[in-house]
């Protein structure tokens, strides 16, 4: 009969003011912050201000996890940002399955924000996001189950001292969320390794005739996307264990300039760049030109244009305009302008140097040039292509 593995004995807690100064050198010199970081403010409040029921080692409420994702306004009068702008009923489908026993699939197109709305999602429920699994063709069994620290494993044999904890495993003993990106990359038959964990939330350990149940609180997100090259299909079996909320593009312009707007602030004040920020007609022109690509046709319909290989991701047109904004900051005078963009606009579109050229230069004369005001933007985009 195999033995149950327990909890481990906790280190000592450093002391807050010992936390509160490590964080703020974290801030100043880390590139990126994870989202419990770099919204502590807003969970702070969140969790001062929620006295809604939580599930389970929840750090809030469900109300207030979505709320936490879509902006709002607590009672208080505390203004809590937007992290995703969409369909509502998309996150709420999202939260209320991560307080079941089922694991959530974000599924969509490249650039619809999955892994940001999933590594929010684990900053909101568990206050910490950094249980994470990154999907790749090399993806082994181990990343998701549990590695051996070998050289311990030579000189005293298979015990739990030797044992090296995947994040999955970390999640399950904590009761905490487990992120795992890309998971359609991972080979079939590790991600096959998932079954018995969601279904029994139990995660074998045959080395040491044991196993480690879940605690109360631990679930699974995982992304995926079906226009990656290499794509493995998950199993019957897997799916059933899912449950699938697709997140699709923006479903209009002035939504996507304005996620694109606030992701490249963000952005923009996270890398320090010393520029103005980004106007939003020239926001809108790069989304404009993303849009009208992906969708095969002008704004108004009244003329079709070829598209070209790429998914013309939202998350692309906002790599266009931060790359734009630091030409600007670091080349010219600190003010986005057309020629700031033009080479990223050029690079998201030519994929292929051959088939997509020639999309992108009908696009520019069929459609860029004839356009009231773009004649700037056609001129740039001319001198790049």
């Amino acid at each position: 009969m195999s033995k149950a593995v327990g909890k481990t004995k906790s280190p000592p807690a450093k002391s807050t003011a010992a936390v509160q100064a490590a964080s703020e050198d974290a801030a100043v010199t880390v590139l990126r912050r994870h989202a419990e970081e770099q919204f502590a403010e807003e969970l702070s409040a969140f969790r001062k201000a929620d006295d809604r029921p939580r599930p389970p080692q929840w750090q809030l409420s469900p109300w207030a996890v979505s709320t936490y994702l879509l902006g709002g306004k607590l009672p208080d009068g505390f203004v809590v940002s937007p992290k995703y702008i969409g369909n509502r009923r998309l996150i709420e489908i999202a939260v209320s399955t991560l307080a079941t026993d089922r694991a959530l699939l974000l599924l969509g197109v490249p650039g619809t924000a999955k892994s940001w709305v999933s590594e929010h999602l684990a900053a909101a429920i568990s206050g910490d996001s950094t249980r994470l699994v990154q999907g790749t063709a090399g993806t082994s069994e181990e990343a998701i189950r549990y590695g051996w620290n070998y050289a311990l494993l030579l000189a005293k044999g298979p015990s739990m001292e030797a044992l090296v904890p995947s994040p999955l495993m970390r999640a399950m003993k904590d009761g905490q969320i487990a992120r795992i990106e890309e998971l359609t990359r991972i080979p079939a038959d590790v991600q096959d390794t998932l079954i018995t964990i969601l279904s029994e939330k139990t995660l074998p350990i045959p080395e040491l005739n044991a196993q480690l149940q879940a605690t109360k609180g631990f679930n699974v997100i995982a992304t995926a996307n079906n226009r990656d090259k290499g794509v493995n299909d998950l199993s019957s079996a897997l799916k059933r264990r899912f449950n699938t909320v697709v997140l699709p593009p923006p479903s209009t312009a002035e939504e996507e300039v304005d996620i694109v707007r606030i992701r490249v602030e963000a952005l923009g004040r996270a890398l320090e760049l010393p520029a103005e920020p980004p106007g939003l007609e020239e926001i809108r022109r790069v989304v404009t030109v993303f849009r009208e690509l992906r969708d095969g046709q002008t704004a108004d319909g009244k003329t079709k244009v070829k598209q070209p290989s790429g998914t013309m991701s939202t998350g692309e047109a906002i790599s266009v305009v931060n790359q734009g904004l630091a030409l600007a900051a670091h080349f010219g005078d600190g003010v986005l302008r057309a020629g700031d963009v033009a080479s990223g606009l050029v690079g998201a579109v030519v994929k292929d140097p051959v088939q997509d050229r020639v999309v992108w230069l009908e696009y520019l004369e069929a459609v860029v040039k004839e356009r009231d005001g773009w004649k700037d933007l056609y001129r740039a985009c001319r001198e790049v292509s």
